[in-house]
Order: C-alpha cells, then sequence, then structure tokens
C-alpha cells in the first residue's frame, strides 16, 4: 500500500468539492503528513506529478487548494 492511498480512496469516493482539516487528511496517511504540508502551501502542488501526495489526489479527479493559515485544505473536482 503506498503511503497516501487511504486520501486516494477517500477521495475517490467523494463527488464535488471537499473540505478537510489537515488534521482529517492526516488521520489517511500512515504516520501522518510531514510537517512541510503544514507550513509550505508548495507542498500541496498540482502541477508536480513527480510526488506521491499530488498523484493521490489528482488520479482521484481533484486538485487541492490548500489554506496553510487554517491548516485546512479544499479538494476541487478537476473538470
Amino acid at each position: 500500500m503506498a503511503k497516501y492511498d487511504g486520501l486516494h480512496e477517500h477521495l475517490r469516493r467523494r463527488s464535488g468539492d471537499v473540505e478537510m482539516s489537515f488534521e482529517e487528511v492526516s488521520d489517511l496517511v500512515p504516520g501522518g503528513l510531514p510537517s512541510s504540508a503544514h507550513r509550505y502551501s508548495a507542498w500541496w502542488s498540482n502541477d508536480d506529478r513527480t510526488h506521491s501526495q499530488s498523484r493521490s489526489w489528482s488520479d482521484a479527479g481533484f486538485s487541492a487548494h490548500p489554506d496553510i493559515a487554517r491548516q485546512r485544505v479544499h479538494f476541487e473536482p478537476q473538470s
């Protein structure tokens, strides 16, 4: 099982926008989110398909839009 499979499966079963706290995302990831996810919006990049975290939401049909200050992420369906 890949590290971000739980997040992928969670999003794959959703339709429409999905709003989650970083803590909720962390609960789906073995070992939790890395500290960089809590500090840098670049970690949530939608353009870099070389990182497993971005593939997890992209392959589920979503793009990620983090709010670092609020520690939340908005997943928006890709069109």
